[in-house]
Parts: C-alpha cells; sequence; structure tokens
C-alpha cells in the first residue's frame, strides 16, 4: 500500500469526509448514483490537513512536472487548494468555471494566463474525469499547455483512466478509492457486509440503481 494513499486515506476517514449511504445513494452530476461519497472539501476546515494536501500537492508537482509555470484550479472544489498551491509555489493562478459567466467578460477562464504557458491543474476529485478534462479543454483552447492535473482523490473508474489517456493528461493523486475503503476497512470505519455492497456498485457504477 502507497505510504501517501494510506496516510491521506486515514485523515480523510479521521474528519468523517467519506459518506456511505446505500439506502440513499448520493447522485453525481454525471447521473450516476452512488452509495459511496467522498468530500474533500471538508479538509479545508482543518488547518492541519489543510496543510498536508498543501505540502503533498506541491511535492507532486515538483517531482512529477517540474517545468509548470501556472496553477489552475477547477472550479469551484478546485480553487481553494489550486490558490494555497500557487501561493506556495510562487506562481500566477487561474481558475476555470464550469462555464462562462453570463455577465460582465463573460469569462470562462479568470485570471491572466498568457499563451504557451505550461498549466498543472489541481482538482479535488476524480469521478468520470469529465468536467476535469473539460476544464483542461478550455486551457489548451485559452493557448495554455496543460502539463498534468493533481487532484486529491480519484475514484479510479477505468472510463476515467481511459479519458485521461486519450486526452493526454498525466494524473496524479493523493489517494483513492482503493487505499480509502482499505483503510476504512480496517479502522472499522465500515463493515464487511458493506464493501459487498460496494464491490457490486463497482462492478457497473453508470447503471447501479438505474
Amino acid at each position: 500500500m502507497d505510504a501517501l494513499k494510506k496516510d491521506f486515506s486515514s485523515k480523510l476517514l479521521e474528519i468523517k469526509a467519506i459518506k456511505l449511504q446505500p439506502t440513499q445513494p448520493f447522485t453525481w452530476a454525471s447521473g450516476w448514483k452512488s452509495p459511496f461519497y467522498c468530500d474533500n472539501r471538508k479538509t479545508l476546515s482543518y488547518p492541519e490537513i489543510r496543510n498536508f494536501v498543501k505540502t503533498e500537492i506541491v511535492h507532486n508537482i515538483l517531482a512529477h512536472f517540474p517545468d509548470v509555470e501556472v496553477i489552475a484550479g477547477v472550479a469551484t472544489a478546485g480553487v481553494p487548494q489550486a490558490s494555497i498551491v500557487a501561493d506556495a509555489l510562487h506562481l500566477p493562478l487561474v481558475y476555470v468555471r464550469s462555464k462562462p459567466k453570463d455577465h460582465g467578460l463573460e469569462n470562462l477562464i479568470e485570471g491572466e494566463l498568457e499563451a504557451g504557458k505550461k498549466v498543472v491543474v489541481i482538482e479535488d476529485l476524480v469521478s468520470t474525469g469529465g468536467s476535469s478534462l473539460k476544464a483542461c479543454e478550455a486551457i489548451r483552447k485559452a493557448g495554455g499547455e496543460v502539463v498534468g492535473m493533481v487532484a486529491a482523490y480519484t475514484y479510479g473508474f477505468p472510463v476515467a483512466e481511459q479519458a485521461f489517456k486519450e486526452a493526454n493528461v498525466p494524473l496524479v493523486t493523493l489517494t483513492d478509492y482503493e487505499h480509502v475503503v482499505e483503510q476504512a476497512l480496517a479502522t472499522g470505519y465500515i463493515k464487511d457486509s458493506d464493501t459487498e455492497l460496494l464491490d457490486e456498485w463497482r462492478k457497473n457504477p453508470s447503471q447501479w440503481m438505474q
């Protein structure tokens, strides 16, 4: 088990950022139903964990994308993390809206993005990858060069892995579904019977409870 992924999984469980609701499933932006939800945004309210996330994202950027010139956050959940990471690295910050503003300058990307600059995108969570890659596409259309993405968490769905591969966007994450579930089971956060339900959901998440 990856030490960082295990450590961050424990921290998410510690602040109860992991939710399991088999009888009242969550509905994702993609329309998928899920008995499992990871709310990374809770880390923002815990200074020590917030600093941990910032530090580890910075470490991963320096290790995997050392030529970065601009940090971009994906609105809304990726923006706070992108802001503190950009500050730590002393780099320019932009953020990408889910859709252009309907007034004023009608911007899709907020901030100053110079054409040709190498951009690392910061995301809170990756599920199907749709919204994350849409942000990368917007940056490329604006002239930026997306060198990679760092996310706090991924569900690791094959559909997302394939989408990132096809979009040529390297993805690095602090933790993932497998590590969270393993830690949750080891610490008694979930029961063996819960893992059976989760395994069933993971087999075909797009059709679960449809």
